[in-house]
């Protein structure tokens, strides 16, 4: 259960870091002063961590499991 969420949780960093890039990107003074694309970046490498500790913890209850 713990994976699965942490798997959502990941999806959702991504879909967030990109909504507000758009967002910010509308702007380009203060997207450059919040830190651009490094911001960006930054943000979906978290999303991406959670992704692969989810997906981790999902193959372990598998294995775990037979």
């Amino acid at each position: 259960m713990l994976g699965i969420f942490a798997f959502l949780l990941g999806i959702a960093a991504i879909g967030a870091a990109i909504r507000r890039r758009r967002g910010r990107a509308r702007y380009p003074e203060t997207y450059a002063a919040s830190g651009g694309i490094l911001y960006t970046a930054v943000s979906m490498g978290c999303g991406v961590l959670f992704l692969i500790g989810g997906g981790g913890l999902i193959v372990l209850a598998l294995i775990n499991g037979r």
